[in-house]
């Protein structure tokens, strides 16, 4: 006869824990959603009325407080970057490039 060496399950070692509740949130409040890079970009060309360049944008966005860098040591060229990857959708662009490093949002 063979033996196995398997052990009991164990026992539940007292009461379940309990989930503790949730804070209570003031009714109506939502916290305002932050913008992401590419959004606070044509908000500011938006209000500018005017071609920028990717670093202005980045000056202007963190200066109204629209968005911040977490920690990145070139915003400007991550949002260059995503802008001519935006551009590169064609007619369905949000921007459009009005001259060497200046972009202006697409009219639609």
């Amino acid at each position: 006869m063979a033996t196995t060496n398997k052990k009991p399950p164990k026992p539940a070692a007292g009461k379940p824990k309990a989930k503790k509740p949730a804070p209570a949130k003031p009714a109506g409040d939502k916290p305002a959603k932050k913008l992401s890079q590419i959004q606070a970009a044509i908000r500011v060309l938006a209000e500018a009325g005017e071609p920028m360049t990717a670093k202005a944008m980045v000056e202007a966005m963190q200066a109204k407080g629209y968005w911040t860098s977490p920690a990145g040591k070139t915003p400007e060229a991550t949002l260059y970057a995503s802008i001519l990857r935006d551009i590169r959708k064609g007619k369905d662009s949000r921007f459009l490039k009005s001259g060497r490093g200046m972009f202006a949002l697409a009219a639609k």
